[in-house]
């Protein structure tokens, strides 16, 4: 019976320890909330503004309108010819192809969020070879020209420039017969000189150029034969993306610069394109150089451990000391432990992560000092608590700033633990412990030692 007390104490200490997964749970519930309504705030801002940004383009595009004599069936059973009329379109991508200019950053509030938006001062450059189009019975060419495509078209600020070999071109709204591709501009080019076969000149030397805002994330389309783009910013923390990463990147506090090079053998946007998927891309995004959600919610992460750590500390100093701590006092210790993440939470919405952190834990170690003072009767064993508590949100931290050693220091940290606890254990006679438990006398005599 003396040893089943001790076990039943240790199943209460455990229900608490189940119990407090609701308050963690809550909390952690509150993060995923708050970051629902940032990105609400971000869609906002690219609602109101304009949104992530894609460039496409330039491409040739010839159209055509073909007659063509079909064997149906009527209503009857009646087999008949019928003409009907078919559109369609001859793609050219260009042999070379090169973007580049400068994203300079700017940041709207919504509320409590801030979302990262840019201006793009774009310069694009493009050749294309001579285009042969072949003769096909009953079909007919139409005038062909330039389309060149961006995801959201109230990104434009005022009127872009475009030119042909230095002849300017006139930008008209919409991409024509790619329309179900992407939105964008277009740009006639000469008419036919033939409607029903010939070849299209070269053309040398496309430009268009631009100022282009967008929310947090720009893709450029490789389509060329061959590919230079050369992006910049004075944003210090980008995030490079999309099916193709940087040939070379310079990142500092001043900003970044990166190249990409790419051939057409390397990519498949040529194809991807010409059969309606939508084709792969180089993406650069402005990050946060600190998620304070994604850094809150894997602290939540941490939670559970902090409790049994915590009380397994309380557990140890009953057995050495023989100082009994009610379960009562383990829960608001608990509680106390859990609030630390809520108030991290709150003060991260309006301070750099780590000072949120800093005062987050010296608020928190401080009362538990001042409550276990009173619990454990002794300013200086509620000292060595609060000393333990410091390590634990330090190594915490440091899991959280390290993201590819976390899974590491969080083993060696759960390992040191276990290997302290069998150390500090290994002189103690369980069945005299749950004797000593079981005798109220015992304590008594403890106590006053």
């Amino acid at each position: 019976m003396k040893s089943i007390r001790l076990v039943l104490r240790f199943g209460v200490i455990g229900a608490l320890v189940l119990a407090l997964l609701v308050p963690l749970t809550l909390i952690r519930s509150v993060v995923h909330e708050r970051e629902r309504y940032r990105a609400e705030a971000v869609q906002r801002v690219a609602d109101s503004k304009a949104g992530p940004q894609r460039l496409l383009g330039p491409v040739r595009v010839l159209p055509w309108t073909e007659v063509r004599q079909v064997r149906e069936v009527d209503a009857d059973g009646v087999p008949r010819l019928a003409t009907r009329t078919v559109r369609g379109r001859q793609l050219q991508m260009p042999a070379q192809l090169e973007v580049g200019g400068a994203l300079r950053p700017a940041e709207r509030r919504i509320g409590l969020f801030r979302v990262q938006v840019y201006s793009w001062d774009a310069e694009v450059e493009a050749s294309f070879a001579p285009l042969t189009y072949a003769a096909v019975p009953g079909r007919t060419y139409e005038a062909p020209y330039l389309a060149f495509g961006l995801q959201d078209v109230r990104g434009l600020v005022g009127t872009p420039e475009a030119s042909l070999d230095g002849r300017a071109l006139r930008l008209q709204a919409g991409l024509r017969a790619l329309e179900e591709r992407s939105r964008g501009v277009s740009a006639d080019l000469a008419p036919l000189a033939d409607d029903g076969q010939g070849t299209l000149p070269t053309l040398a030397r496309v430009r268009f150029a631009g100022t282009i805002d967008g929310t947090r994330s720009l893709e450029i389309v490789p389509l060329g034969d061959a590919n230079r783009i050369e992006l910049s910013s004075a944003w210090p923390h980008p995030l490079f993306g999309g099916r193709f990463l940087p040939n070379a990147r310079e990142i500092g506090a001043e900003g970044f610069r990166a190249d990409w090079s790419l051939s057409a053998l390397a990519t498949a946007a040529q194809t991807q394109f010409e059969s309606g998927e939508t084709p792969d891309a180089v993406k650069v995004s402005l990050v946060e150089p600190v998620d304070v959600y994604t850094q809150v919610d894997r602290a939540t992460k941490y939670g559970l451990l902090f409790v049994l750590l915590t009380f397994l500390a309380f557990g140890l100093f009953e057995l050495i000391r023989r100082w009994p701590i009610h379960p009562l006092q383990y829960l608001l210790v608990g509680l106390a432990l859990a609030m630390f993440f809520l108030v991290l939470l709150g003060l991260s919405e309006h301070l750099p992560f780590a000072a949120a952190y800093a005062v987050a834990a010296l608020a928190c170690i401080g009362l538990q000092w001042i409550y276990l003072a009173g619990v454990l009767r002794s300013r200086l064993r509620a000292g060595g608590f609060a000393g333990l508590l410091t390590a634990l949100y330090g190594t915490l931290y440091g899991l959280l700033v390290s993201e590819d050693a976390a899974l590491l220091l969080g083993a060696l940290l759960l390992f040191g633990v276990l290997a302290a606890v069998m150390w500090i254990t290994r002189g103690v006679d369980w069945y005299a412990m749950g004797a000593d438990q079981a005798d109220p006398a015992g304590r008594e005599r403890d106590a006053t030692v």
